[in-house]
């Protein structure tokens, strides 16, 4: 991977993490195209570049994570984090590898989409309004909901939008419910992925080697790759949140379903062309 690459990967996690596309479909099909899938660090930079996108909610929504005398606040996010934990810590590695293939990703995102074109009429008797009307029972449901997206092509936002609107929140505090969610989920998938996970990389005489992420950051030009990647994806971010609520705000979510539909089908069409 070269710094052209980095800065394309890192646009493209910045625009789709918040966004109910799936950031992880989007990168595993934009590092194909760009012809470095099969690199280690490729897909560990992948995973880690959703530090600078966690740092972007941090940053819109400051008041709230900085509020120390809400407490409810950490125990619902610690409460809706904990089946992803769970689940992500004992299956992940067993999804990557059965479902991180092109195909049934493109599949994943038309289904995705379809369902955003009807959640707007499903869901109609939304009564929670705003994050303090959200219960522990609430939370612990829209993080079950969240854990779909181990699916690669389902998309973590919109997973735990549905869920959100399932639970009869509103559509904007289920998006915003969403961005919360993902600040301790997204830590620790980071954190794993750099200190603890080990990947498969191909050593300089051919070999197949295990080492972890940080290892792989002291390798040439790495780090700096690392550290512009969460950089632009902070900022990219940032925008994409705004933008998104401006779009469900007026038009729910119709607009993400048709864009994943036709996302699915150029995707097939690419690999079987």
């Amino acid at each position: 991977m070269d710094l052209v690459n980095a800065i394309i990967i890192a646009i493209v996690e910045g625009l789709t993490e918040y966004l109910p596309v799936s950031s992880t479909a989007h990168m595993i099909f934009t590092s194909s195209f760009l012809g470095i899938e099969k690199e280690g660090f490729v897909k560990m930079f992948q995973v880690s570049i959703q530090f600078g996108a966690i740092l972007a909610v941090i940053f819109l929504y400051w008041k709230k994570f900085f509020n120390f005398k809400d407490i409810q606040f950490y125990i619902k996010l610690a409460v809706g984090v904990l089946p992803a934990l769970l689940l992500g810590y004992f299956f992940d590695d067993y999804i990557e590898k059965v479902l991180e293939k092109p195909v049934p990703i493109a599949v994943v995102l038309i289904i995705g989409g379809i369902i955003l074109l009807f959640i707007d009429k499903v869901f109609t008797k939304q009564v929670i309004q705003s994050e303090k009307e959200i219960t522990y029972k609430n939370a612990l449901a829209i993080g079950f909901w969240q854990c779909l997206a181990m699916m690669p092509g389902t998309s973590r936002s919109a997973a735990s939008i549905i869920g959100g609107m399932q639970q009869k929140l509103s559509r904007e505090t289920a998006a915003e419910f969403s961005f919360f969610l993902a600040v301790p989920t997204m830590m620790a998938v980071t954190l794993y992925s750099v200190f603890l996970k080990k990947w498969d990389i191909i050593g300089g005489s051919g070999e197949h080697l295990k080492i972890k992420g940080y290892q792989m950051l002291t390798e040439g030009n790495n780090l700096m790759y690392f550290l512009l990647g969460n950089t632009i994806a902070f900022i990219v971010a940032v925008l994409a949140i705004k933008f998104f609520i401006g779009v469900i705000k007026k038009f729910g979510f119709k607009p993400w379903g048709w864009y994943r539909i036709l996302a699915g089908h150029l995707l097939l069409f690419y690999f079987y062309k």
